[in-house]
């Protein structure tokens, strides 16, 4: 896959992502399938901090400072100390949606970037920029699909007791 056509893949999932958050309910924002699972607010919550702090930035240092460790990040761990929870819905997915945006204009106005080019993970080992691009759609994918795992969730726990075995196998 080039770096263009994954670029472009990024910035329709843009789009995807908006079309998934639009128009779900107050209750919904918050809701939890179980304490183990995150709500559509957590997600968002988590979605604009690896916009911002994994994805782009690290491409940035792998591109323009090769030797430079990356800037340190806690996924998990963030959930609670930047007290997602606590956030607004409408305002998060909107600072998502811009920094997907500055993301995407970033990456067109790259010049020439040298994909190849390598940073030596302490754990990972070498970790091509190309191979940070593409996990970044990966990345997309997995919450995408987990989006769509809460909504499900969400559904059955609105209309139990009724069955949706006609729909088909989940």
């Amino acid at each position: 896959m080039e770096s263009k056509d994954i670029i472009l893949k990024l910035e329709k999932n843009g789009l995807v992502f908006e079309s998934l958050f639009k128009n779900i309910t107050e209750e919904q924002i918050s809701w939890k399938a179980n304490e183990n699972k995150w709500s559509m607010l957590e997600i968002v919550c988590h979605l604009l901090d690896e916009e911002k702090e994994d994805f782009r930035q690290r491409i940035d240092f792998t591109l323009n400072n090769p030797g430079e460790a990356w800037p340190a990040i806690d996924p998990q761990g963030w959930v609670r100390s930047r007290n997602y929870s606590g956030k607004n819905f409408d305002e998060t997915l909107n600072q998502f949606l811009a920094e997907r945006k500055k993301s995407i204009e970033w990456l067109y106005n790259l010049s020439n970037p040298n994909w190849q080019v390598c940073y030596l993970h302490p754990k990972a080992g070498e970790v091509s920029a190309e191979q940070l691009l593409a996990n970044w759609i990966a990345h997309d994918l997995l919450h995408i699909r987990q989006i769509t795992a809460t909504n499900y969730a969400y559904l059955l726990y609105k209309t139990s007791p009724i069955k949706l075995d006609y729909a088909g196998k989940w």
